[in-house]
């Protein structure tokens, strides 16, 4: 139990944190890695060119110094950073390593006004922040361990075979080495990769949202080809071309908060942005395969007709639910005469005619895209705990990032 005096120290240095927060990370960081490149086989190295994970730290820090008296108004988000953890591998020996730089990063980037008394109750205030992570990743991995067919880490898996969805996107069938069967798994949630590409220092991991619905033999994942950008795609590119059929895949067991809520029986919208279909096409063949009577409505946005995944998966799903509807539109059509239901961009007229209130949404895509859409809803009234969404990497406050050019 932390004491009042520790409390009050560590809720003073909240301005501090939010003008230097992003700072204090990058300098976290940089100094952590040095110390411990070894750590670098566990972090996103495209997160870090980006400053992403800089950013969702910061955030992160600064949540927790506000609410250091009350830790389980974060718990949130505690367990979707835990969820990623946990499909990483991160274990309780790391978390003193972190501990020990992320003061140093503090003492330097504040200089005089990080005293000892500070750091002193940080450091108290980080033990008990830490283990709080540490306790629920522990139940985390017990509960992957113990299901039917479950595991701990990584796990050898062949891929049985290889699909090309659309002209940037591939799906790989994924099968337990073992012989044994796959756990069960939420719609929505993620699985790790884990790689070694010749020529790379380092081990890579990247999460893909498994786009099947759970009770096949298999996993799946659909993977954009990610080419337009430097240092992006070194994972995606190694699985586009160099992956084949027979190939073995080190995965975590499925993870993730982003996840279908079957037990509600409200309108539902599945809304996506190019390779956000993913998490959806679990979503929606699971609504399939269990009947749901829900209105169902699924809304997907593509540059064009070749960059269209699942198009006739999602149709004939759609067409297994008694209240099924499905809406898609292309940035820029090949053909403007096809029979797509908008070109360009969503627009809030568009989903005005489609959800109301009461539609619980679930909303994944390209940073702007989510942007939009969300503020979109929240203008046509949808309640606030029915707009649900998901992030491609760490986790950002919407509010703060640039939406789509119209």
């Amino acid at each position: 139990m932390l004491s009042q005096k520790t409390i009050d120290i560590v809720k003073s240095t909240v301005p501090a944190l939010e003008a230097h927060g992003t700072t204090v990370t990058s300098t976290f960081y940089k100094m952590m890695f040095a110390a411990h490149p070894e750590l670098l086989n566990i972090f996103n190295h495209v997160n870090q060119a980006q400053g992403r994970q800089q950013t969702a730290l910061a955030n992160t820090v600064l949540a927790a110094a506000k609410y250091i008296d009350k830790l389980e108004t974060i718990v949130p988000v505690v367990n979707q950073i835990a969820h990623k953890h946990r499909g990483l591998g991160i274990k309780p020996e790391h978390y003193p390593i972190v501990g020990e730089f992320l003061l140093k990063a503090i003492k330097e980037v504040m200089g005089d006004a990080a005293t000892d008394e500070v750091i002193n109750a940080w450091g108290e205030a980080y033990g008990t922040i830490a283990q709080v992570f540490i306790d629920i990743e522990h139940g985390m991995y017990e509960e992957a361990d113990k299901q039917d067919n479950g595991w701990i880490d990584f796990k050898q898996f062949e891929v049985v075979k290889k699909v090309k969805e659309s002209n940037v996107i591939t799906s790989f069938y994924l099968r337990p080495r073992d012989g044994k069967g796959v756990p069960s798994f939420i719609p929505g949630q993620y699985i790790t990769v884990k790689v070694k590409i010749p020529e790379e220092t380092y081990i890579l991991n990247r999460q893909y949202s498994l786009s099947c619905a759970p009770g096949h033999d298999y996993y799946r994942i659909s993977v954009k080809k990610e080419a337009d950008f430097d240092p992006n795609g070194k994972v995606s590119n190694y699985l586009h071309d160099y992956i084949k059929e027979g190939d073995t895949l080190e995965i975590s067991a499925p993870a993730g908060v982003f996840t279908l809520e079957e037990n509600e029986d409200a309108p539902i919208a599945l809304i996506s942005g190019g390779v956000g279909l993913t998490p959806m096409m679990s979503m929606l063949e699971t609504l399939a395969i269990k009947g749901s009577r829900r209105e169902v409505s699924y809304i997907h946005a593509a540059r064009n007709e070749e960059f269209h995944a699942f198009k006739d998966a999602v149709v004939e799903n759609i067409n297994k639910l008694e209240n099924g509807h499905v809406f898609f539109g292309y940035e820029k059509p090949l053909n403007k005469d096809g029979n797509h239901h908008f070109e360009g961009y969503i627009t809030k007229a568009f989903l005005q005619n489609i959800v109301d209130a009461n539609t619980v949404c679930y909303i994944c895509g390209p940073v702007p895209f989510l942007t939009n859409i969300v503020k979109m809803l929240q203008e046509i009234g949808v309640k606030e705990e029915n707009i649900r969404y998901e992030f491609f990497g760490p986790a950002m406050d919407l509010s703060a990032q640039p939406a789509a050019a119209k």
